[in-house]
């Protein structure tokens, strides 16, 4: 059973799916700075394109080119931004 799901006005959408018992998402966000809370710790990998992101407010941002991954905590947030669409891939851990 797939779940759609939009964001921000529609300017993050995400399919919601299970492979294997695990949840996951696969998504496009595009171009701008969005932020997100975690309920669960996840896993987010970057399919196409590049996400910067960054783990406090007052964080440096992290530049995550296409096939690199970063891991975010549960009961925790997060900012993304992107230049340019970019697909994603959410596995929730």
């Amino acid at each position: 059973m797939l779940k759609h799901n939009s964001y921000f006005d529609g300017k993050v959408q995400s399919l919601g799916f299970e492979r294997n018992g695990r949840k996951q998402t696969a998504g496009v966000i595009i171009p701008g700075e969005y932020h997100f809370s975690t309920d669960a710790p996840e896993r987010m990998t970057v399919v196409s394109g590049e996400l910067s992101a960054r783990f406090t407010p007052t964080g440096a941002w992290v530049t995550y080119p296409a096939g690199s991954s970063f891991e975010v905590a549960g009961k925790s947030a997060f900012d993304v931004k992107a230049g340019a669409p970019t697909a994603y891939l959410c596995e929730f851990l």
